[in-house]
């Protein structure tokens, strides 16, 4: 089976480095330092007991034309960097290939089967000008919800925190051999990989810590343990949480757990800085627009108030673009 990792960073380069330990032919799209490591040493993955796999991919590449196509494209890249891809990625897609979407926040693709009055509508905050969707069969679409943490140690070398589970799910809810099949070799690699009939509602699991936590990390420089623990923050990622869930059961989707459980479950994972502050730190442009302007246009949309949303959202783009200047 061909798998080509768009975006071998951390959370792409733990997947990919697994699938290939498990047999797959995996092909790495990356660029820089870490592509020239990749090439030279070949692809580490260093875990928290000390121990230390390390994988050859069939080819790592910063060109797709050059990978050709593949059985399954595993999109890794954050949300904000898919519209100047989606094109190039066509050279890696043959008349079946799937496009799984490993990404944080609300994708693209949300509508695309959806259902209902909003079916087929963009969601501009992530497909600005529809670029992503004019390059992109839905019918390719597999969603993803990505649980594991990881991050780039060095180059060539992706430093596992914890985390083994990536949710799959088609986005009509169909249950497709397609996505068994890939459900079965991660299994096989080690990841716990469950086909959900209803991708939309762990996207919206995963996002509802997403879209409080980090934009508040962010705008404090707070770690996640600190941000539960202050009663002011807490209040307001509660607040910010309640609208999302407003927002998301008018289009239908069910939580599973309650605020203060979902929150419990973010506190499990300590002082843990949010990619988003990691982002601002390093004068980055970050995941705000699919983590929380989407959930802001979701709420114009379906008539629902989100002002604690909107505030955070705007003090963010404004800090995200006073460090990308600096």
């Amino acid at each position: 089976m061909r798998i080509a990792i768009v975006g071998a960073g951390a959370i792409g380069g733990y997947l990919g480095a697994k699938l290939a330990l498990a047999g797959a032919e995996v092909t790495l799209i990356a660029r820089g330092a870490h592509l020239e490591a990749l090439r030279r040493n070949g692809l580490a993955v260093e875990y928290a007991d000390g121990a230390r796999e390390v994988v050859r991919p069939a080819l790592a590449t910063a060109e797709m034309a050059e990978a050709g196509p593949h059985d399954y494209v595993v999109v890794a890249v954050k949300a904000q960097s898919l519209p100047a891809l989606a094109a190039p990625m066509r050279a890696l897609y043959g008349p079946d290939t799937a496009v799984v979407y490993a990404q944080n926040g609300i994708p693209w693709w949300y509508f695309m089967g959806h259902g209902g009055e909003y079916d087929g509508q963009r969601v501009e905050s992530v497909d600005p000008g529809g670029v992503i969707a004019a390059s992109t069969e839905v019918e390719r679409v597999i969603g993803c919800v990505v649980y594991p943490a990881a991050a780039i140690a060095r180059p060539g070398v992706i430093r596992h925190i914890e985390g083994n589970r990536f949710t799959l799910g088609e986005p009509s809810g169909a249950k497709t051999e397609r996505a068994s099949r890939l459900s079965q070799l991660m299994g096989a690699a080690g990841f716990r990989a469950p086909v959900r009939p209803d991708i939309r509602n762990e996207l919206w699991l995963k996002l509802w810590g997403n879209l409080s936590i980090n934009p508040i990390s962010a705008l404090t420089r707070a770690t996640v343990d600190r941000i539960i623990a202050d009663p002011l923050a807490r209040g307001l990622l509660e607040r910010m949480m309640a609208e999302a869930q407003q927002v998301a059961e008018r289009l239908g989707a069910r939580f599973p757990v309650s605020i203060e459980r979902r929150i419990k479950m973010a506190e499990e994972i300590g002082a843990h800085k949010t990619s988003m502050l990691q982002d601002i730190e390093a004068g980055r442009q970050t995941e705000v627009d699919a983590l929380v302007g989407a959930v802001a246009e979701l709420g114009r949309l379906t008539g629902t108030p989100t002002p604690h949303i909107d505030a955070i959202y705007a003090s963010v783009k404004l800090l995200e673009q006073t460090v990308t200047r600096a």
